[in-house]
């Protein structure tokens, strides 16, 4: 199937999706949309999530993607079931990792760094009910982090000056894991290990979505099995800069795109 895969996000940070796709699906074309200009969707209503997400949803249509994968736990614990409703083609959400958390964690102690919008959705506090049982989960929203990572200043001192203010709460309170529940945050891993215990499990969701891209493309035979040479394509609707150093790949094609 020559169509692509198509991936939407509130901004870059679903570019850590978008990776451990092409990685595990390395002949899939793929088109990614950074809906910067509207970001973050973590400060934004319920139904301003759903009618953004519709909005990326038919733009990915118009383009003829054959799955989409919804690369932001905010637009997937609050929009996914809407665009699921709305429209035929299959839908890939993200939530945050709760059940491996849970699983993994010996103090019985899990930290979760996300946005407003996912901590108070009714999907994230219904898996963490169902898989959390008996274990403290330490929620913590990660104010102003996005902006950062959007404005591309991942090792900003304001940066760390926030990731120790979300960090040194869970902390004291003994956590041996930290689910990071916004696909922005992979890309503050490299700061995390610098000022986490090693003792501590950084989990995010990214090749648990790959896996479940390849899973439901197999299933609906949409898989491309031709060894064929890959075309991604990224849009912004802001500034490409933050895009084109985070993506540094050679072969995508990333562009400016008013949708």
């Amino acid at each position: 199937m020559q169509r692509p895969i198509g991936i939407f996000d509130s901004g870059v940070g679903g570019t850590s999706i978008w990776r451990e796709i092409k990685k595990m699906l390395p002949y899939e074309h793929t088109l990614y949309l950074a809906d910067s200009a509207n970001a973050p969707y973590g400060e934004r209503s319920k139904e301003e999530i759903v009618q953004l997400s519709v909005k990326n949803t038919k733009f990915l249509l118009e383009h003829d993607c054959k799955i989409i994968v919804v690369a932001c736990n905010t637009a997937t614990t609050n929009a996914i079931d809407h665009l699921r409703a709305s429209y035929k083609v299959p839908f890939i959400g993200i939530e945050p990792a709760i059940k491996p958390a849970a699983l993994q964690t010996k103090t019985k102690k899990v930290g979760i760094l996300a946005t407003k919008g996912t901590l108070s959705s009714s999907l994230f506090h219904n898996t963490s009910k169902l898989f959390a049982e008996g274990i403290t989960v330490l929620e913590q929203e990660g104010k102003g982090l996005v902006e950062l990572i959007e404005a591309g200043e991942i090792d900003s001192p304001t940066m760390q000056e926030l990731l120790k203010k979300y960090l040194d709460p869970m902390l004291q309170q003994d956590i041996d894991c930290l689910v990071l529940g916004c696909t922005h945050y992979p890309y503050l891993i490299p700061q995390l290990k610098k000022m986490l215990p090693s003792n501590i499990t950084i989990i995010d969701s990214g090749e648990a979505v790959a896996r479940q891209t390849k899973a439901v493309l197999e299933k609906g035979n949409l898989l491309q099995v031709a060894k064929n040479t890959p075309r991604h394509m990224l849009f912004t609707n802001k500034d490409i800069g933050v895009l084109k150093k985070l993506v540094n790949d050679p072969i995508a094609e990333i562009a400016y795109r008013d949708f």
